[in-house]
């Protein structure tokens, strides 16, 4: 990059410039980096090290180089902008009320963002997650709890820091569960194994702490119970052993009872079937190993062997995609005995796969894949287990129902070296994008320095030139070079930047360039792309969206049903249809279920009326035409949970004057203070939302909104003004929102001025009929409003 000037006078010891032609098609490269006049040393190798500094020097200031680098500091700019303005969060999360994340758990592990849920079921084959079975916590602002149950934050707020948690194993002792698990220590970086313990069916859990922590990595934690004894067989493969250990006081003290085999077994069980213990497990140390994809089988006459080898061993050693691997626990079903296998094809523990096992023998083994009957997440990576489920115990309580848990990640495995290897590539891309612009400009005239190509004429180290013609290689290596210097002139001369292609070659240069650097930045600064929902109190739950509209804003509603149901918390999505003819809900693109309530008149007060189909106690009220992230309304709900007795929503009004006047969002921030918080896109309780909507000291307001198709939201806020003297109404504010209705033109409200002052004779009403509210005040708080949670 620059203009490479040199010429040599090899008689007199002198040098001389002359102007070089990078497109001349001669064998020869008359490109260099332009060089001033030196004097001549004395000694040869002194002479060779000014000649490495001036050339060094010439390179840092020429004009191509400078053009270069001005380049990459344009792109990175842009870059930074681009990351600014969509990856910087001037919020914090956190999984408690003012406890964020910043300890040191939680990390982003390349093995994964593993977490653990809980499902209930008839049978093994008829599973169906916690939120399914509407479990309500009133402590854990849960209305109903929903999985995961169990996180990476859950033992890091226990003080007990952890990057993930997985490979999740029940006891079960009377009405009292207790979960042994995997956890990746944030400090050791060593699998331990963890306990946690339930007495509410694994609604909630209490994190006891750890069970078992040795020098090497543990994982599998395998318990059950042999003559009243509980023992745990963890996964040593680490220390290059199969061992089994027993529980002193159970559930935190263990000793080493026995090493059952000397082989680094991984994903081991061990299960009574016809009178011998049987011992499945996998072997990836041997030579020819497929691994995840062996499996190996023992048996014995008690659990502490000595065990013996199957027949048939290795019972596979198959592709990874099988289920070879262990999965989980083996259970009995209708008399049939069931393994649990893994799916690592695609990546690392891609799902559970079930066999039903038909002949188990000393001498024989077969097994056959039967349906699970789980249903996969369709929600991608704003799921807890959007990308992958490896680890299946499933267990018969004495109630007669089946209970499970299973654990789930939401990225692939190895995801942030994916995401950093991209990013690389997508920078260095930049840079060979800055080079194309110099040589269309004409900034850079040469890309190699002179020195690496063939038949260069000036100095060089002897040695380098003996080894050159020694090396047929090296040889080459400079022809491509030289042929390399002559493109700059010959694309100058075949793209004009006069001509309107030229212009076009270039703008889609420095397009091409502003997309590959956005796209490093993502891969580098974007995180897993996941918009994750905010616990509190360590516990997950979920609401129902609720939109109204009609036939004109289906296109709406289309956009709006696709984007909103991948959100991490959203559980269904309601319809409200006032006119015209209602869609199918398989014309939606939904990753939820969607319910279309087809209404006899077009009312506005429909938007609150009671509906038995709502399972959540948490309805977001959001009109179809406005679009904003996943993430901020995961954001509004954490701060509804917070505050369930208040209208909790994103656009702020403040009510005021003499007399009342309805204005903007602009004149409530330029008074710094609100006393309405517009229901169009809003959290509330349904439970007392829709009650005091439909009671009788509403029906006024009602007729009033029916007459003037407008003002429902501000009637929901006078009632709920007029219900309690303290703060009714709290704002979030969403890092962006889009109201989609102004490009399709359908607006109810496309006339400003005439809705407003339909809203201002509204209040003057309400104000009559329930009491003013201009004399409430509350100001903006900094935490929800967009810089801190």
């Amino acid at each position: 990059m620059g203009v490479y000037e040199a010429g040599g006078n090899g008689s007199n010891g002198t040098t001389t410039a002359t102007t070089c032609n990078c497109c001349d098609m001669s064998l020869r490269c008359w490109c260099r980096w332009k060089f001033g006049n030196h004097q001549q040393q004395q000694q040869p190798q002194q002479n060779h090290h000014n000649l490495l500094h001036q050339r060094l020097v010439s390179l840092v200031f020429s004009s191509g180089f400078m053009f270069f680098l001005g380049c990459l500091v344009l792109y990175g700019s842009i870059g930074m902008f681009y990351g600014w303005l969509v990856f910087s969060k001037p919020y914090s999360r956190s999984t408690n009320v003012g406890v964020g994340l910043h300890s040191l758990g939680c990390q982003e592990d390349n093995e994964g963002s593993w977490s653990i849920g809980v499902f209930y079921g008839d049978s093994p084959f008829s599973l169906k997650p916690i939120e399914a079975v509407n479990e309500w916590r009133d402590e854990g602002a849960a209305w109903p709890v929903a999985n995961p149950v169990v996180t990476c934050a859950s033992l890091s707020d226990a003080n007990f820091p952890s990057n993930f948690v997985a490979d999740p194993f029940l006891y079960v002792q009377g009405d009292t569960l207790f979960l042994f698990y995997e956890t990746k220590n944030s400090i050791t970086m060593q699998g331990d194994i963890a306990v946690a313990k339930s007495t509410d069916k694994g609604a909630t859990w209490q994190q006891l702490g750890i069970a078992l922590d040795e020098d090497w990595h543990l994982s599998y934690p395998y318990v059950f119970n042999y003559l009243g004894q509980i023992y745990m067989m963890p996964e040593s493969s680490q220390k290059g052993e199969l061992r089994l250990y027993l529980a002193l006081n159970f559930p935190l003290q263990w000793t080493l009872e026995k090493v059952l085999i000397k082989k680094p077994l991984v994903d081991s069980f061990i299960i009574n079937h016809a009178g011998i213990y049987w011992l499945f497990g996998s072997d990836h140390s041997g030579f020819g190993t497929r691994r995840n994809g062996q499996l190996e089988i023992w048996y014995s006459s008690s659990p502490f062997g000595p065990w013996k080898p199957h027949k048939k061993n290795p019972i596979y050693n198959v592709d990874k995609s099988v289920g070879a691997r262990n999965g989980g626990r083996p259970f009995v079903y209708d008399g049939n005995l069931y393994r649990v296998g893994q799916d690592c094809g695609e990546t690392y523990g891609r799902r559970v796969r079930i066999f039903k096992v038909e002949v188990i023998t000393k001498d024989d083994y077969k097994e056959v894949e039967v349906p699970l009957g789980f249903e996969e997440p369709n929600k991608g990576r704003n799921a807890w287990n959007g990308a992958r489920y490896h680890h299946l115990d499933v267990q018969h309580l004495s109630s007669g129902k089946w209970i499970a848990v299973m654990d789930g990640d939401r990225v692939p495995s190895g995801d942030p070296v994916h995401r950093f290897i991209l990013g690389s590539a997508s920078l260095a891309a930049v840079t060979v994008v800055a080079v194309v612009l110099g040589v269309l400009l004409g900034a850079v005239k040469c890309i190699i320095p002179l020195s690496w190509c063939a038949n260069y004429s000036g100095k060089r180290n002897n040695a380098l030139l003996g080894r050159e013609r020694s090396n047929l290689f090296s040889s080459k290596v400079r022809r491509f070079c030289s042929r390399l210097n002559r493109v700059p002139l010959c694309v100058r001369g075949k793209i004009k930047l006069y001509t309107w292609a030229g212009k076009l070659v270039l703008a889609v240069t420095i397009v091409v360039g502003v997309a590959l650097m956005c796209t490093g930045v993502k891969y580098f600064y974007g995180g897993n792309d996941a918009e994750e929902a905010y616990p509190l109190n360590g516990h997950y739950s979920q609401f129902t969206l609720l939109t109204m509209t009609y036939d004109a804003r289906l296109w709406n509603l289309k956009m709006y049903v696709k984007h909103y149901s991948r959100c991490s918390s959203v559980k269904e999505i309601i319809v409200v249809w006032n006119k015209g003819r209602p869609p199918r809900s398989s014309d939606l693109d939904s990753a939820v279920p969607v319910w279309i309530r087809v209404e006899d008149q077009n009312s506005l007060n429909n938007r609150f009326k009671r509906d038995p189909m709502l399972k959540t106690r948490a309805v977001l009220e959001l009109d179809d035409d406005i679009m904003m992230t996943c993430d901020d309304i995961e954001r509004g709900f954490n701060v509804w949970r917070q505050h369930p007795d208040r209208i909790v929503g994103f656009y702020p009004r403040l009510i005021s004057g003499s007399p009342l006047k309805y204005r903007g969002e602009k004149y409530a921030r330029r008074h710094k203070g609100y006393n309405m918080i517009l229901t169009g896109a809003a959290f509330m309780d349904h439970t007392v939302a829709f009650e005091r909507y439909w009671s009788k000291e509403a029906k006024a307001g009602r007729e009033l909104v029916d007459r003037y198709f407008n003002c429902e939201d501000v009637l929901l806020n006078y009632l709920y003004a007029n219900a309690s003297s303290s703060q009714t109404v709290e704002y979030v504010r969403p890092a962006w929102a889009i109201d989609t209705s102004k490009f399709s033109g359908v607006a109810i409200s496309r006339n400003t001025n005439v809705h407003y002052k339909i809203r201002s004779n509204c209040l003057l009403k309400f104000s009559q009929m329930y009491g003013s509210i201009a004399g409430r005040k509350w100001e903006f708080d900094g935490r929800k409003d967009g810089w801190d949670l």
